[in-house]
């Protein structure tokens, strides 16, 4: 066998492996569905807030 052969073919098997762990890290991520809700809703809160009139004192104080 060609040395270049050799090479390729160990390429291709490094390849594959780092196609097997991104895939197996893919799918063990949490869902971020819970996250990207609250993270909005933080938003929403903190636009009222600042929208709110100068004389009215924000709900949470």
């Amino acid at each position: 066998m060609y040395p270049h052969s050799q090479l390729a073919q160990q390429r291709i098997a490094e390849l594959h492996a780092q196609a097997d762990a991104h895939r197996l890290a893919a799918d063990a991520k949490p869902p971020r569905e819970l996250r990207t809700r609250l993270g909005w809703t933080l938003v929403e809160l903190g636009l009222r807030l600042a929208s709110a009139p100068a004389g009215t004192k924000p709900a949470l104080v």
